[in-house]
């Protein structure tokens, strides 16, 4: 076997809070270098002006730098200069750096080894996110990526098949490198008569917990909501003063950021969890919702689809009728149903994650 290569990943964005990219990160970064350090390889990580904020082992050589996460075109151009420069340095110690990662955009400019890219999702061009001209400048940013990237991992199948969608880009440079779910121990169920419907993660206009509270008004016989995440620009207080409008105030509660340790509990006491979001890479909610046998129902026509599996309960995203529906249909999920769901959600583990990340690096080099 070819001997493994020097990896330089570019971390500088980090430093934000807890969500799905971060875990991702955390979880892999440490299970790849192992796996790169047992075939004669490395990991370093570029950091930025706002620090990881979580630990890694000390195999990884952490490379400082004052690349901010914003403004992005400041980042952009800060970022390539950092990361010419700890490849410059790497070269003239005799170990040079054999590959770039990076997971955001804009891809790095002026590099003297190939660089690879992790795609979480589209959203930067997806139609429910932000005006026509800012997707269509997004959308040129990304072909510039495909079409530099020696090979570009997505973590969903649907998240592939849209790329090639939209961009020209060979069939072999495309990998898939699913999240893993065994990041945690589920708590037992402990579900009371009043126990609510829960949206878990960032409260955020993709994720569309409007459609649930539009479904709270169509339906009186819904349990209550809890929202739990935190919020992103001004998305709670206008959801707040939906609910209001809608006369459902009462039976929705934004319980904001909660504690990781926390999660078991939130799954276990959920009557059902529901994910209506407009777009997810992955949705890593619903795999850690199957996980802890809490029934689920979710929006289609994203990858929600792909990782909760046949039969889950769905429904359209513009359409709070059917999600009420779907989430009638997911607390009356059978005990046998959530357990085969389990078994297959366990299936998703970081250690294959990290593996197929490997094996991807092995085979574009």
């Amino acid at each position: 076997m070819n001997r493994a290569p020097h990896l330089l990943v570019s971390g500088v964005v980090l430093g934000q809070p807890m969500g799905g990219v971060r875990r991702h990160n955390r979880e892999l970064l440490p299970r790849l270098a192992r796996l790169l350090g047992e075939h004669g390889g490395s990991m370093a990580v570029l950091e930025g002006k706002d620090k990881i904020e979580f630990e890694l082992p000390e195999s990884i050589a952490i490379l400082r730098s004052n690349v901010p996460m914003h403004p992005v075109l400041l980042r952009a151009e800060a970022e390539s200069r950092a990361l010419r420069k700890a490849l410059r340095t790497k070269s003239a110690s005799g170990k040079p750096f054999d590959l770039v990662h990076t997971a955001h955009m804009p891809a790095p400019r002026g590099l003297e080894v190939p660089f690879t890219v992790t795609l979480h999702d589209l959203r930067a061009i997806s139609e429910t996110n932000g005006s026509a001209p800012r997707r269509a400048i997004a959308k040129r940013v990304l072909a510039d990526a495909m079409k530099r990237a020696l090979r570009v991992f997505t973590v969903s199948g649907t998240v592939a098949t849209e790329l090639r969608r939209h961009f020209v880009i060979e069939e072999h440079r495309v990998g898939v490198i699913p999240n893993g779910v065994d990041h945690f121990t589920p708590a037992p169920r402990d579900v009371t008569a009043d126990a609510p419907i829960r949206c878990i993660g960032h409260v955020e206009p993709r994720k569309n917990i409007e459609l649930v509270l539009r479904a709270l008004a169509l339906d009186e016989t819904l349990p209550r909501v809890e929202v739990c995440g935190a919020g992103k620009g001004a998305e709670i207080e206008r959801l707040t003063a939906l609910a209001a409008e809608l006369g459902v105030a009462n039976r929705v509660h934004f319980s904001g950021a909660f504690d990781e340790a926390d999660l078991p509990r939130l799954l276990a006491t959920a009557a059902c969890v529901c994910i209506p979001s407009w777009i997810e890479g992955f949705g890593i909610v619903a795999l850690e919702a199957q996980r802890a046998l809490a029934p689920i129902a979710v929006a289609r026509g994203s990858s929600l689809n792909e990782v909760a599996g046949d039969g889950t309960p769905s429904f359209a995203p513009t359409d709070a009728a059917a999600c009420a529906k779907a989430i009638h249909a997911a607390i009356a999920t059978k005990q046998s149903v959530l357990a085969h769901a389990q078994v297959r959600a366990d299936r998703f583990t970081w250690d294959a994650a990290a593996r197929a990340w490997f094996d991807g690096l092995m085979a574009a080099r």
